[in-house]
């Protein structure tokens, strides 16, 4: 991720895809970002915006041969987190109660009871923390 403070949430949406092709391979050239991407662009577009990301400082390259080869410059868990931070000021008023009560209303149906036991395990275990 860049040194500003520029959320991960941000880019644009072929920004987006991009990026989740680079966190997906690790690293990867321009025809194999491209193959990732359903309803991809041409070539030359994710060419250039693999350039603007790496502009924007959320990616790097190094040359093998011919080629260049992306990789993200930071972690996922650190694209997540930001996101996450503006998912939560932007739409639930920076409340991650009210974030987490939607999820899960929205998720009902579709969590297993074993899902459902693990995030009450994730619940106990912020409390004892919290208590701490």
């Amino acid at each position: 991720m860049p040194g500003r403070k520029t959320p991960y949430i941000h880019l644009s949406g072929r920004e987006t895809q991009i990026m989740q092709a680079l966190y997906a391979h690790g690293e990867a050239t321009v025809r194999e970002v491209r193959d990732a991407i359903k309803d991809s662009p041409s070539y030359n577009s994710v060419r250039v915006i693999l350039g603007i990301l790496e502009d924007k400082g959320f990616i790097t390259h190094r040359r093998e041969g011919r080629r260049y080869v992306y990789r993200p410059k930071g972690h996922i868990e650190r694209a997540k987190r930001s996101a996450m931070r503006h998912l939560l000021e932007t739409f639930f008023r920076g409340s991650t109660p009210l974030a987490v009560s939607a999820f899960i209303d929205m998720a009902a149906s579709e969590l297993t009871s074993e899902e459902l036991n693990q995030l009450a395990k994730q619940i106990r275990s912020a409390r004892k923390e919290d208590r701490r």
